[in-house]
């Protein structure tokens, strides 16, 4: 079992006895970076779609705002770090366990991944935090390059052109897709607008974090599993249990 996280040392439980999952701070950050994405988005589709381009008119306007929210992109966060309970939740999103590589696996093979245990955050989830977080960077410096002309050649701002192009339409599918698995899971939904979940969802979804907030010291049983086996191994070899006080004859 890991060590207890920040938020789960600190998050008290609501008088329903539902779990806290996610602080005030921590959704406020989502919130602002959600509505800020939103903004990149739609401003970039009035740019680059011309239907839409003469609709809303003001090109020089929508790209200034363009401009200016995408370098405020990383701002809610950056605020919302003085949050214990945030930084927190950025280290366990940033940290990869066994149980991640056979949720990963499980994924892949559309095998099912309820019945393996997550910690507070899933692998997938992870993967696209860390996946948005790089691409976010590379969004921001390519845009600096289009942005101040300057700065660099024009072979170089070239081809910043197509990255920032190419890169901000595979962001605007990613979104939909972790969008489309938001409105799927109303457990998640209530977590990120409440703040709370159920332990029946927890339990489902992020059973050892369930297990970590309800103070229990529950092990993983794929870790339990594999210390049986080896411990039979280890038994069939010395010709006794290694659990038993050393010299104890064999059971």
């Amino acid at each position: 079992m890991p060590p207890q996280s920040d938020s789960a040392k600190d998050a008290p439980l609501s008088r329903s006895g539902r779990l806290l999952r996610f602080t005030a701070s921590a959704r406020w950050a989502h919130h602002a970076t959600a509505l800020l994405a939103g903004v990149c988005i739609f401003t970039a589709a009035c740019l680059y779609i011309s239907p839409l381009s003469q609709l809303v008119g003001r090109r020089p306007l929508v790209t200034v705002v363009h401009e200016w929210t995408g370098i405020a992109l990383p701002v809610p966060v950056l605020v919302g770090m003085v949050s214990r309970a945030l930084r927190s939740d950025l280290r366990l999103l940033g940290r990869f366990a066994p149980h991640d590589r056979r949720w990963l696996r499980a994924a892949l093979r559309r095998t099912g991944t309820s019945n393996i245990p997550s910690g507070k955050f899933n692998a997938g989830q992870k993967l696209y935090a860390s996946w948005t977080a790089g691409a976010g960077l590379v969004m921001v410096g390519t845009g600096l390059l289009l942005w101040f002309p300057e700065l660099a050649s024009l072979s170089v701002r070239m081809g910043a052109t197509f990255v920032h192009d190419w890169l901000a339409l595979t962001i605007a599918v990613v979104l939909a897709g972790h969008i489309s698995k938001a409105a799927g899971d109303p457990g998640a939904r209530e977590g990120m607008w409440r703040g709370t979940v159920s332990r029946t969802w927890a339990n489902r979804e992020h059973r050892l974090w369930r297990q970590e907030m309800d103070g229990h010291n529950d092990r993983d049983p794929l870790s339990d599993t594999l210390t049986d086996l080896r411990t039979d191994a280890s038994r069939t070899e010395t010709g006794r249990n290694p659990r038993d006080p050393a010299g104890a004859p064999p059971s």
